[in-house]
């Protein structure tokens, strides 16, 4: 059995060698293609004036290193991550652990909901957040609103910047013809992003995808997939160890 990765490049060969060390085939079908903001300028902007705002929320690891590709210096907000990812790109970017908040290790997903129950505490009427966030392949600003909703609903200003693209990955007839026959070999596809789901949609409308299996990392995630048609569809939690032992599970 292989494992079909669709994380974006260079994620998805990092994940591809780490599930190799672990002794299981695997196959890169990066479904997401990832690059930096049209105009650079806001998010410049927005850098600057950090200390404007009591929190910063990172809504993926993706938005992480495109900010600090442009501002390697934070200091001032606290920094939100939805999970462990995010949490982990942020100190890797030298963030202080404690000046950090994310859902607990614990958490039964990792999403919004899980990181407001950790901070909906910390900012109030008049207080500032900026959100740092993807946009599609036209620049336009993409993502959930719930938190925001939820901040604005308590009176939060929220501030939305754009810090990486998403796209369309660009394949060519060996990538679809790889695509097409893990559809119907038993491999397992493995989904972290409902967009991603989106995009295979796209790029093979005409699959039939009734005998594929996945393992998304979010319910939301498994949803978008099964609407895709695929046969089996499990959710795992995102986290390395959980998603191996899903994949392990299956064997």
């Amino acid at each position: 059995m292989a494992v079909v990765v669709t994380r974006p490049q260079p994620e998805a060969a990092r994940w591809a060698a780490r599930l190799r060390e672990r002794g299981h085939d695997t196959i890169v079908l990066p479904l997401l293609a990832i690059g930096p903001p049209l105009d650079p300028q806001p998010l410049r902007q927005a850098a600057s004036a950090l200390r404007d705002y009591r929190a910063v929320m990172f809504v993926s690891a993706n938005a992480v290193q495109g900010f600090f590709a442009l501002h390697p210096d934070f200091a001032g907000p606290r920094a939100w991550a939805p999970g462990p990812a995010t949490r982990d790109a942020l100190r890797a970017a030298g963030v202080p652990a404690a000046g950090i908040d994310a859902p607990a290790d614990d958490a039964e997903q990792f999403d919004s909901e899980s990181l407001w129950q950790q901070v909906g505490a910390q900012l109030h009427a008049g207080d500032r957040l900026l959100l740092v966030r993807g946009a599609d392949a036209q620049g336009r600003s993409q993502g959930r609103e719930w938190l925001a909703q939820q901040l604005a609903a308590r009176g939060v200003v929220v501030d939305t910047v754009v810090a990486y693209r998403r796209a369309l990955p660009a394949w060519g007839d060996e990538e679809r013809a790889q695509a097409g026959r893990c559809a119907v070999d038993g491999s397992l596809w493995l989904f972290s992003s409902s967009e991603a789901g989106g995009n295979l949609a796209q790029l093979l409308p005409q699959q039939d995808w009734s005998q594929a299996r996945a393992l998304a990392t979010h319910p939301r995630i498994a949803e978008t997939v099964r609407a895709l048609g695929f046969g089996t569809v499990q959710a795992s939690r995102p986290g390395y160890e959980e998603v191996v032992a899903s994949i392990e599970s299956r064997r």
